[in-house]
């Protein structure tokens, strides 16, 4: 079984770097065909798709979200990390890595999600 877990801070201040971390075990992240994504959800916005990575690290990140934003795998520790810049409180959401065989087909395993808080 795949499973995925979210971990990083739950509490920013405004213009501070946001760090997330995702961990995958039961697949290898280097040999499992498939994409890793990173999406938050709010009340306000709803879900939003952030940008993704593939098993040969390909990345692509969503035209709102691409100038602050970098996804990267950690092989070693079997782990896909989010990196977002100049956070402010509309960056305020709970945050979820998901797994996909085919992106246009929506998500087959998801994390549980990290709630994340950002300060004025």
């Amino acid at each position: 079984q795949v499973q995925l877990q979210e971990s990083g801070p739950g509490l920013l201040k405004s213009s501070q770097t946001l760090s997330l971390t995702c961990t995958v075990s039961g697949v290898s992240i280097t040999t499992d065909e498939c994409s890793w994504s990173w999406v938050r959800q709010s009340p306000e916005k709803g879900l939003e798709r952030i940008g993704y990575i593939t098993h040969k690290s390909l990345t692509y990140y969503s035209p709102f979200f691409e100038s602050r934003t970098s996804i990267f795998r950690d092989t070693s520790k079997n782990q896909i990390i989010l990196r977002l810049s100049s956070v402010t409180p509309e960056d305020t959401a709970v945050y979820y890595c998901a797994r996909s065989s085919n992106l246009k087909y929506g998500f087959g395993a998801w994390g549980q999600g990290t709630l994340v808080t950002v300060s004025s």
